[in-house]
């Protein structure tokens, strides 16, 4: 059997060879999934596909695939990454010893690990191309790490505790990890000293889970603000001081270092002041 798109056709066992080709095959199985679909038509043009493609996933509960599946996400998301450009979070320059600071998007970052501001839920992003964080790293690394973190949750008793940490594989990430944390919660006061002490030990859990599992480049999105709404400034505050407490301290690796990422210019300000 032939799979038509796009004016072209592959046969099953086959991986499409274009990048247009391989979004319309994964549209098309994640559409095939779920009788619900049935009439919704692939966008004519490449960012209305993508931008379904990214709609199906998020929705998609977790649940095996076929290894043909994987094989052609794989194919399509790590050739996307590598249009987009990866870069190297070793090789950023350092603010302070051990700490860099970098403004872009972190699923673009080749380092041994990035940090996810998880729900307690533990499964990701569930609304179709929000803007958080949660939901771009599930995005960039395919539907198998919403399954990880599913069977990783099955051992636990209950919600993912705030202030914790957890590590998965990066699947088609340019990272090789996702340590997952859940952030405090903040939406109508300013941090109390429970809250400031939970975002705290999110930092650290992940910095010392990261040494424990062998990984020495970590970098940290703005953890708890955005959706959760954490002040940025006295997030960035608790942010610094914990993390070069911890560096200091006898917990971090040899060779340990740490990249603050942020994507605004108002965060970058910050964290340029409080990094000296």
């Amino acid at each position: 059997m032939a799979m038509q798109g796009n004016g072209c056709a592959w046969q099953d066992g086959q991986v499409p060879a274009s990048q247009a080709e391989r979004l319309e095959w994964l549209v098309r199985q994640l559409l095939a999934e779920d009788g619900r679909y049935a009439g919704i038509e692939v966008p004519a043009d490449e960012d209305g596909r993508f931008r379904l493609y990214r709609s199906l996933v998020n929705v998609r509960p977790p649940r095996e695939t076929s290894e043909r599946y994987l094989a052609v996400e794989d194919a399509h998301l790590q050739e996307r990454a590598r249009e987009r450009g990866t870069v190297d979070a070793a090789a950023l320059p350092e603010a302070e010893p051990g700490i860099a600071l970098w403004q872009g998007d972190i699923t673009r970052l080749a380092a041994d690990a990035i940090v996810n501001a998880a729900n307690s839920q533990m499964l990701g992003c569930f609304v179709p191309c929000h803007g958080c964080i949660d939901n771009a790293i599930h995005t960039a690394a395919g539907v198998r790490l919403r399954l990880a973190c599913a069977e990783l949750m099955a051992t636990k008793p209950g919600p993912e505790p705030t202030g914790v940490a957890e590590v998965t594989p990066g699947f088609d990430l340019p990272a090789a990890h996702v340590l997952h944390t859940v952030g405090p919660i903040v939406p109508t006061h300013r941090p109390h000293t429970l809250e400031r002490k939970q975002l705290a030990s999110c930092y650290r859990s992940c910095l010392d889970l990261a040494t424990n599992s062998g990984l020495r480049t970590v970098a940290f999105c703005c953890i708890s603000t955005g959706e959760f709404g954490y002040p940025p400034r006295e997030a960035a505050k608790v942010a610094t001081d914990t993390v070069r407490a911890w560096l200091s301290g006898p917990g971090a690796g040899t060779g340990s270092k740490v990249v603050f990422d942020v994507f605004s210019d108002a965060d970058r300000r910050i964290y340029e002041e409080l990094l000296g």
